[in-house]
């Protein structure tokens, strides 16, 4: 008897705590509906006030976009000037993190920019995505941006966590904005986890310009995205002109990566790729191309295979009259 009264009473406190967890979920579902409601009608300040009390944001943030985030963002300066004027803290952020100046650089609009650091918007606020408003700036190609940024005292070197400015310039293919980086002391060799450096990401998506300039502003060129080279990196993407501009500042070509694969490796059988580093190697990819020879044409005359892998007319030459 007594076994049952205390089964009971734990039942009754199981059905309690079931309760209030579904009051406290119908009053947040409520409030959600509320401040959705607040939103449509014009009334953002009490959408913003009943936001922080469900999600917890910090007092003077809204958790939608605001007016000063729209103007912002299609580069209405007048607009933007207005809705400061009018008492808007530019600092407002959405529940993402997301400020106006993110927006305004995103835009490449360096005037919003400009008004919106004058009047005390912070220059190193960061998304929950670790997006900084320099960040954006490379991603437009915005010069501007990228140089107020700066003046203004933005990070051009940022934490490992955080979205990396040059790598975005980069990858892009904004050359200007990546040089005015490596003139702030921008580590141009910087490693990233994700993309490696930014000359091994200038050659994964095959901007040239970046190649030729990081190769000239003294980035080291085998060094990559761990024992992956740019070389590599190029080869696969069987980007010849990338690949020759390696070389010539100096590219091993024997660097072997995670697969133990040298760059020749990576390239196609017969391809261009393939022929244009068999050229670059020279007399030392003999011995290589021997062995590639013994694997497909077994049994086979000299003359047989050199026609047969169609190699460039120097190697064709060479092979033929040894």
């Amino acid at each position: 008897m007594e076994g049952n009264s205390i089964l009971h009473a734990f039942n009754n406190i199981y059905f309690a705590i079931f309760a209030l967890f579904c009051f406290k979920l119908l009053i947040k579902i409520s409030l959600a509906l509320l401040t959705h409601f607040y939103i449509v009608k014009g009334n953002r300040k009490e959408a913003a006030r009943i936001a922080e009390e469900i999600y917890g944001i910090a007092p003077g943030s809204w958790a939608d976009r605001s007016p000063l985030h729209e103007a912002a963002f299609q580069g209405r300066l007048l607009s933007l000037k207005t809705l400061i004027a009018q008492g808007f803290n530019v600092n407002i952020v959405t529940i993402d993190r997301v400020s106006a100046l993110h927006e305004a650089c995103l835009g490449g609009h360096v005037a919003c920019a400009k008004v919106l650091l004058e009047n005390g918007a912070q220059v190193n606020a960061v998304t929950v995505d670790g997006i900084t408003p320099l960040f954006n700036a490379c991603c437009s190609g915005s010069a501007a941006c990228v140089n107020m940024l700066l003046e203004f005292g933005a990070k051009p070197q940022l934490e490992s966590h955080l979205a990396s400015p040059i790598h975005e310039a980069v990858k892009r293919g904004h050359r200007e904005c990546m040089e005015i980086l490596v003139a702030n002391d921008v580590d141009i060799d910087q490693e990233d986890t994700q993309h490696g450096t930014p000359l091994y990401e200038a050659c994964t998506y095959q901007r040239t310009d970046c190649v030729k300039k990081l190769l000239e502003l003294g980035a080291s060129v085998d060094l990559g995205k761990r024992l992956d080279t740019p070389l590599h990196a190029a080869v696969r993407k069987s980007s010849a002109e990338v690949a020759n501009l390696l070389i010539d500042y100096g590219a091993s070509m024997t660097c072997r990566n995670a697969e133990f694969k040298c760059a020749l490796d990576l390239a196609a059988p017969n391809s261009k790729m393939g022929k244009v580093l068999l050229l670059r190697e020279g007399p030392a990819s003999l011995a290589q191309l021997c062995r590639l020879c013994i694997r497909k044409c077994l049994g086979r005359s000299c003359l047989y295979v050199v026609h047969k892998l169609n190699l460039p007319e120097p190697l064709e030459k060479f092979l033929l009259y040894r």
